[in-house]
């Protein structure tokens, strides 16, 4: 996937990536154990079906909470909070957190 920095926004494959989409991608090739490239993973694709793991997908929470000074809360503690770049990105959103870069 090709990747270009325009000023605080990322483009990805020629479009606007989701706000958290970056450091999303970013843990789940660090902690998620992915069979498959996370840089190829569509932002609605069932990161369950691409090979996460509940192990794993603590993993990436963990990564992200330290990334974004957040903490999910019980509520959040579910399977569709985690099954796509596109869930994990609302989830970030709802929790307040900013950009990593500022």
């Amino acid at each position: 996937m090709s990747e270009k920095l325009r000023g605080p926004e990322t483009v990805l494959e020629g479009r606007e990536a989701v706000k958290f989409e970056k450091e999303i991608r970013d843990a789940l090739i660090k902690y998620g154990s992915l069979p498959v490239g996370a840089a190829d993973l569509g932002l609605d694709d069932d990161l369950y079906q691409a090979g996460l793991t509940s192990h794993a997908s603590v993993n990436v929470m963990l990564a992200l909470e330290d990334t974004y000074h957040v903490e999910f809360p019980d509520t959040l503690l579910k399977k569709e909070t985690f099954q796509s770049i596109s869930a994990l990105n609302s989830a970030l959103d709802s929790l307040g957190a900013s950009s990593a870069e500022g």
